[in-house]
């Protein structure tokens, strides 16, 4: 089962979320425009707190994002991002992990 946001055109299933860059960046001579995010596996979430991934702390999604995005991003990529684009990827990844019954 997919959910679109109407605004940013985000689609996001069980295991893949694919968001739309507002503000896209350039990795030499090519422009990411979109992230896929996958939902991680438990050994990706090594040294982070799920409660602070659900609060959107800034440093675990630097460390998280990378582990699951694609492109995969750098810590650096992500620490640059725009901070709507960053809270719209944390969003997504924290839909991760909430139980089948409330997803959409």
């Amino acid at each position: 089962m997919a959910k679109k946001d109407a605004q940013n055109i985000s689609v996001t299933n069980q295991l893949n979320a694919f968001v739309p860059l507002d503000y896209p960046f350039n990795r030499g001579d090519k422009q990411i425009d979109a992230i896929t995010l996958r939902k991680p596996k438990a050994g990706e979430l090594r040294g982070l707190s799920i409660a602070d991934i659900a609060q959107q702390d800034v440093n675990t999604l630097i460390k998280l994002l990378p582990r699951i995005s694609d492109p995969r991003l750098t810590e650096d990529e992500v620490g640059n991002l725009d901070p709507a684009d960053l809270m719209q990827l944390g969003i997504e990844a924290g839909s991760f992990f909430l139980p089948k019954a409330v997803q959409i």
